[in-house]
C-alpha cells in the first residue's frame, strides 16, 4: 500500500495495524495530535510506518506499564496518518498524526517486531470517513459549558476563534486538549456518533465546571 493513498474507503486501511499504548493520548477523526517519540520500539514504529502505510493506532493502556510490561489494551483506538515530521539532533521524532478513523480490536497480533500491532476492525466506524456538517452543530449550548468550565478554573479563550472555528474542529481540539482523565477520554473516542461526542463532551464540561477546583473529575 503506497504512503500516498488517500484512504478515503474502509477497502484503502490496512488489515494490519502497529499501535502506540499511550494512557491520556485521545486522537479523533481528523484531529491532530502532536507526538514527541523517544523510546527505540517506537521510533522504530515511526520507521516502519514512514517505509508504508504512515498510519499507527493511538490506543489506551488500561493498566500502567509500571505493573507490566504489555498492559491490556482499550477495545477501541483511532488510527492516524503522519502528516508531519521532524527528527530532532539528540534522535527524538517529532511526529504529527492527523486521525483518520477509529477501530476496534479485533486480535492483538504476534510479531517479532519491537511494537505491538493489531488487526484492526474499522467497519463499526465508517462514518468517520465522511466529515461532519457545522449545521448539525449545537455550538450555543457547547459555547455554555465551555464558559462554565473556564469561568471556574479562572481561565481564558479567544472567543472569537472558538466562535468561528468549524464544528469539527472545535469538538476534536477542546476533547483533545481539557485535561479529562483517561476514562473520560476513552469515552469521548467511543461515542457511537457526533451527538453522542457533543453530548459527552458538554456533560463533561459541566461536570468539571461543577466539581471544586482541584477536584478529582479532571486533572
Amino acid at each position: 500500500m503506497s504512503g500516498a493513498k488517500p484512504y478515503r474507503t474502509l477497502n484503502e486501511l490496512p488489515e494490519t495495524l502497529a499501535v502506540f499504548p499511550l494512557p491520556g493520548a485521545l486522537l479523533l477523526p481528523r484531529g491532530h495530535l502532536p507526538l514527541n517519540v523517544f523510546e527505540p520500539r517506537y521510533l522504530a514504529m515511526i520507521d516502519c510506518a514512514l517505509a508504508g502505510t504512515r498510519l499507527i493506532g493511538m490506543i489506551q493502556p488500561t493498566e500502567p506499564e509500571e505493573k507490566t510490561l504489555k498492559p491490556a489494551l482499550s477495545h477501541v483506538g483511532c488510527a492516524g496518518r503522519i502528516t508531519g515530521y521532524q527528527e530532532t539532533d539528540d534522535g527524538r521524532y517529532l511526529v504529527t498524526l492527523t486521525g483518520l478513523c477509529r477501530f476496534r480490536v479485533a486480535e492483538e497480533l504476534a510479531t517479532d517486531e519491537p511494537f505491538r500491532q493489531v488487526r484492526p476492525d474499522f467497519a463499526p466506524f465508517a462514518g468517520d470517513l465522511v466529515s461532519v456538517k457545522d449545521s448539525e452543530f449545537p455550538r450555543d449550548r457547547l459555547l455554555a459549558a465551555l464558559k462554565s468550565y473556564l469561568s471556574q478554573r479562572d481561565l481564558k479563550a479567544d472567543w472569537r476563534s472558538v466562535m468561528s472555528a468549524p464544528a469539527e474542529t472545535l469538538v476534536n481540539a477542546l476533547a483533545m486538549l481539557c485535561p479529562f482523565e483517561p476514562a473520560e477520554k476513552q469515552a469521548l473516542l467511543e461515542a457511537p456518533g457526533w451527538d453522542e461526542r457533543v453530548d459527552t463532551l458538554v456533560a463533561l464540561l459541566e461536570l468539571a465546571a461543577a466539581a471544586p477546583a482541584g477536584g478529582n473529575t479532571v486533572n
